[in-house]
């Protein structure tokens, strides 16, 4: 056991700690470092909760954190990196339901029911905001899960007068929530059940609502949601350090999320209340012209004449698995000399920085990794583009086309080089749902297939 000096200065360490990870990881260079400090932060902070004054049956919850200990290494070991999306998604939930027991057990637990006047109905709105936070949030990540995982239509379910049906059962549990204060004893329980049950269809109608294009911003919005849910409950128990840390993930993840957003070319609001769905559909104009194909030796010509390369990664290199032959490429590309780099939209991939951890996985150099907004204007002057399975990150249309869905987004402008290579397994559209004007410019190439396997071809034909 510790004294609570103890364990308040144990709460203060592991909240700087908080601190810095999330510092460590605004840059590749530091995020390992980031993440170590995460690790002992949480480690610090589970050994003196559990050891903490008036916490019992230390037997038990051992047990109970060295079966989940397990259980999460060896799911993390499972999963592959283009799983990590509903992976993270569905931890959401997790944190969503805890705060949802928590608030149970806060609300029936015998010195809540000893508190009287203000003291109580203050605890009691943070019971109820914390339970309704976590249900949204548990029922939400579920259903961004289903998407991810592709066990629910990624199409948006759309409805009229659906916000106003949301603001209605909003009010409904405004209404509940002045009950369920205003009860004696546990006689608010029926209030809180029916808010749950309520909290929880709000959760998945909001979800359902946004389309699968659009799953890395609401996972990252979702993250900002557990924060707030782990806040409530901190407010719950009375921890500070779980008030700290809740408010620290929920900030960062709304902060994250407006970025998504604007990369996106999106509303912050809409993802907030459930209005992605309502995008436009994809039209865009009547594209002329022609695909031109190339062979992967023509490639390796192309790229053995250049001195200037820029690598345009996506999601479809992550389901190939074809960080590791990408970085041979480089590796041969810059033995002879040549400048090597990429270019990284915010949003590619399923979730923010996807690219950067494939990247980093295959020891990409940290320093040949630009975002969008620093290799952009260097594209003139670059002589190849590969782009390695994107597609809406590159397109031209959301520039030029005001008709198109995706117009307004910021995207890498590869089709200002002097060649583009494309590789793709066919002429399928992206997530926006429109056709590609890159892919009929004069200076871009279509080289259809696996991206693993092409980038093999260009490697032995490369010597």
């Amino acid at each position: 056991m510790i004294s609570s000096q103890i364990q308040v200065a144990s709460y203060l360490f592991a909240s700087i700690l908080f601190i810095l990870s999330l510092g460590g990881l605004s840059s590749q260079e530091s995020a390992k470092r980031g993440v170590w400090f995460g690790i002992i932060g949480m480690g610090i902070a589970i050994i003196s909760t559990v050891l903490g004054e008036g916490v019992d049956g230390h037997s038990y919850i051992i047990v109970a954190i060295s079966i989940a200990s397990v259980i999460g290494l060896l799911v993390a070991r499972k999963v592959e990196m283009t799983s990590m999306p509903q992976l993270v998604a569905i931890l959401h939930s997790f944190v969503g339901l805890a705060a949802v027991l928590v608030g149970f057990g806060s609300y029936l637990d015998p010195h809540t029911q000893e508190l009287s006047g203000v003291n109580r109905n203050i605890h009691l709105v943070e019971v109820f905001i914390g339970v309704f936070i976590g249900a949204i949030t548990f029922t939400g990540s579920i259903i961004a899960w289903g998407k991810l995982e592709g066990k629910i239509r990624s199409k948006p379910l759309l409805y009229p007068g659906r916000h106003l049906v949301n603001i209605g059962l909003v009010l409904v549990c405004l209404v509940l929530g002045y009950m369920f204060t205003g009860a004696t004893g546990i006689g608010g329980m029926w209030a809180l059940y029916i808010m749950t049950a309520i909290a929880c269809f709000i959760g998945v109608m909001l979800v359902m609502a946004i389309g699968g294009a659009d799953m890395p911003v609401v996972v990252s919005m979702l993250n900002s949601y557990s924060g707030w849910a782990a806040a409530a409950a901190g407010f719950m128990l009375g921890n500070d350090l779980l008030i700290v840390t809740g408010a620290l993930v929920g900030s960062s993840g709304a902060i994250l999320s407006i970025i998504m957003c604007d990369a996106m070319n999106r509303s912050f609001w809409s993802v907030i209340f459930g209005g992605f769905g309502a995008a436009p559909v994809a039209s865009g104009k009547e594209i002329t012209g022609e695909a031109v194909a190339i062979l992967h030796p023509e490639v390796a010509d192309l790229l053995k004449e250049a001195k200037s390369v820029v690598i345009v990664p996506g999601y479809g290199m992550a389901v190939a698995k074809a960080q590791y032959p990408v970085h041979a490429l480089v590796e041969k590309l810059k033995k002879e000399g040549k400048e090597v780099r990429f270019g990284i939209h915010p949003v590619a991939g399923r979730l923010p920085g996807h690219m950067n951890v494939l990247l980093a996985e295959a020891n990409v150099p940290y320093d040949i990794v630009l975002e969008m907004d620093e290799i952009n204007e260097d594209l003139e002057e670059t002589d190849v583009v590969l782009v390695i399975g994107a597609n809406d990150i590159v397109n031209p249309g959301a520039l030029d086309d005001e008709s198109s869905p995706i117009y307004g987004m910021p995207v890498l402008e590869v089709w200002n080089a002097k060649y583009v290579i494309v590789m793709k397994r066919s002429m399928a559209t992206g997530y926006a749902g429109v056709q590609n004007p890159l892919f009929f410019k004069d200076n871009t190439r279509m080289l259809y297939g696996d991206a693993k396997d092409s980038v093999d071809k260009i490697n032995g034909e490369m010597g």
